[in-house]
């Protein structure tokens, strides 16, 4: 299956992204990441709820680790693709177009 949003093109049975056919290397936790937030367009996600869903829980120590998987989606995709929301959490751009 693939999931199509903000112009890039997520295929889950080969585990890869890509903008305009061309494909974009990410790590499997990036991954998983952007899937989710292709998943919940226009939803405010929590750091906490990301952090869940990615680790199930067992890694709450390190909340750091969501922003720097997210700056990294943002090196390689744009900035514009993920928006943070200050105190909030972060809103993927995908609602937009």
């Amino acid at each position: 299956p693939t999931l199509e949003s903000a112009g890039l093109n997520l295929d889950e049975g080969r585990q890869c992204v890509s903008r305009d056919g061309t494909d974009i290397q990410l790590t499997s936790a990036e991954f998983r990441l952007l899937r989710y937030f292709m998943l919940h367009p226009g939803q405010i996600l929590s750091k906490s709820h990301l952090s869940e869903h990615l680790y199930d829980g067992e890694n709450e120590r390190d909340s750091n680790v969501i922003e720097v998987h997210v700056n990294h989606l943002r090196r390689k995709l744009g900035r514009a693709v993920i928006e943070t929301r200050r105190g909030q959490g972060y809103l993927y751009g995908g609602a937009g177009g």
